[in-house]
Order: C-alpha cells, then structure tokens, then sequence
C-alpha cells in the first residue's frame, strides 16, 4: 500500500532537503546559494564593491539556471494539466535527475581548485537548476504548507504568531499556523548543520542523502489529477 505523505512530512523532509543542499553547495562552490537567489544577489553586489576575484561568474550563471529550473516545472505541470496526469510525481523525477547531474559534476569537477572552471560552473548551474524546480514544486503544488527555502518570511511569521501566542491573542488558526511554520524551519536549520558537516566529511557523496529522500517519495501516493476542460 502507499502512503500518502502528511503535510507535517512534506514540510520536515523538503524543509531539510533544501537547507542541506543550500549548505553543502555553500562550502562546495564558493559561497554559492543554490536553493534561493537572495544571498547570490548580495554576494554579487559585494563582489562588485569590493572585488576580490570571487566567483562572480559562477553566481551569475546561477540566475538563469535557477530561472531554467522553475520554467521548465512550470511548463512541466502545464502539460500534466492537459493531460489528467498527477504533475507532483514528474515534477520530483525532473528534480531527481537534475540533482543526480549535480552530484555527478560534482564528483567529476572535484577536486575543486578554481571557481571557473568549466565543471565547476556546470555543477553549479545544475544546483541551482534543481532547487529552482524544488522552489517552483513548493509554490505549485505544496503551497498548503510553509515555504521550505527561504527561511526569512517563516521566521517573520514564526514570530508574529508568537507574540500574539504569548499575549493571549493566539487562535486555534494562529496556533495551527506556528506548528506549521515551526516544523520547516527547524528541518530546514537542522539540514544546513549535517549537510555542511556532510560535505566536508563526504565531498559531494553527501548529495546521496538528498538524492534518497526524492526516490523515497516518488512512490507515494499522490492525490489524483482532474483532467483540464476542454
């Protein structure tokens, strides 16, 4: 029988997913986010204030592979749409396999010795381009739960709800709220301290953990697609 994966377990396995691969890629590749584009936009301006022969180039290159990654999910689901398919089950194999060509660049740029190098750009771009589709899979289609990337908007609210929780304001709704976004969170913290301690104990043999955690889903149950009208 498959199970069909609860919201808490979205949110606590994509929540980790995403801070341990943001993280390993971090100390892999130069200080290069791969999970979100905010930190590339200020290590960029950085860079360019003060340059220090960085990985300027590698994190431009980011943008649009992200830019690819989210795309091609969106066009991805378009098509299931038409087609009456389920689009979660496709949308985690498109990141699996995207995910699996960084874990192979990874191993064939390393050892990693200067931040241009051909396979060092490509191992990025492909990051970039598989968290880009995990961003795009959680707005599409895991929007019910927090976000599992960019953490500053979840602790925003965390807060938010904890003020009104210890003030005696907080609802049934808010306290449901604060659970949710409490969980994601905490995964995704929790997965940028193994996946850093990983990568430098591992290389990129560590992004077999995140690898196994897409395969574990793709089996389970997913609600059923509606065919689009005609």
């Amino acid at each position: 029988m498959k199970l069909e994966p609860s919201d808490l377990f979205l949110g606590v396995s994509l929540g980790l997913l995403a801070g341990y691969v943001d993280t390993a890629g971090f100390v892999a590749l130069y200080g290069l986010f791969t999970a979100h584009v905010t930190g590339n936009f200020v290590l960029i301006g950085t860079e360019l204030a003060r340059p220090s022969h960085g990985p300027l180039l590698l994190k431009f290159l980011a943008f649009p592979a992200f830019g690819i990654g989210v795309m091609l999910t969106r066009l991805l689901g378009n098509s299931c749409e038409r087609s009456g398919t389920q689009p979660v089950r496709p949308m985690l194999v498109l990141q699996l396999v995207l995910m699996v060509a960084f874990f192979a660049a990874g191993l064939a740029a390393t050892p990693i010795q200067h931040n241009e190098a051909p396979m060092v750009l490509v191992c990025g771009m492909l990051g970039a381009a598989a968290m880009g589709v995990h961003n795009a899979v959680g707005k599409l289609q895991f929007s019910r739960i927090a976000p599992t990337t960019v953490m500053t908007g979840n602790v925003t609210q965390l807060l938010i709800d904890l003020a009104d929780i210890v003030t005696g304001r907080g609802t049934p709704a808010i306290r449901e709220r604060f659970v949710r976004f409490l969980w994601p969170m905490l995964a995704f913290a929790g997965g940028c301290i193994v996946g850093g301690t990983a990568y430098v104990q591992l290389g990129f043999w560590c992004l077999l953990l995140p690898i196994a955690i897409l395969v574990a889903m793709l089996p389970m149950r997913w609600p059923e697609a509606k065919h689009a009208p005609a």
